[in-house]
């Protein structure tokens, strides 16, 4: 690695694929859920497989990128709001996302709400970021 806090490609492609991955089987959970999209495409079962199994892979990408991508951004002083930002969401998204399975059904519909719109806001953070963070790597 030349650069301070620059993910190798393979790490690289792995937080993609998954956080990608996971954003948008939990869109197309969401189109489901709100008008009926796909229930002859895939079903909402099937969509939340692909959703829980993406999600586990984009915490093990996360775990990929703390020791170090992160330490750099923080000590680069670099795209400090959208990283913190993801980093905040990330950590809604796990604590709600267990508690969808393993919370009191009280609670249930307030935890879905806020998955899901943190969820969206992620994806669209994450999007940012990496847009963000090539357009200065580049012009390096």
């Amino acid at each position: 690695m030349s650069r301070l806090g620059k993910m190798p490609a393979w790490q690289k492609k792995l937080v993609q694929v998954a956080m990608i991955t996971c954003s948008l089987t939990g869109c197309l959970y969401l189109l489901d859920q709100w008008f009926h999209f796909n229930k002859n495409f895939l079903g909402s079962h099937s969509i939340l497989i692909w959703h829980g199994i993406s999600a586990i892979l984009a915490t093990l990408a996360l775990g990929t990128i703390l020791p170090f991508h992160l330490k750099a951004g923080l000590k680069a002083k670099r795209n400090y709001i959208s990283g913190m930002s993801q980093l905040c969401f990330l950590t809604v998204l796990l604590v709600s996302g267990a508690l969808l399975y393993y919370g009191p059904e009280e609670s249930r519909e307030l935890v879905i709400n806020t998955h899901s719109i943190v969820g969206l806001l992620f994806a669209v953070c994450f999007i940012f970021h990496g847009m963000f963070v090539q357009n200065q790597l580049g012009a390096a």
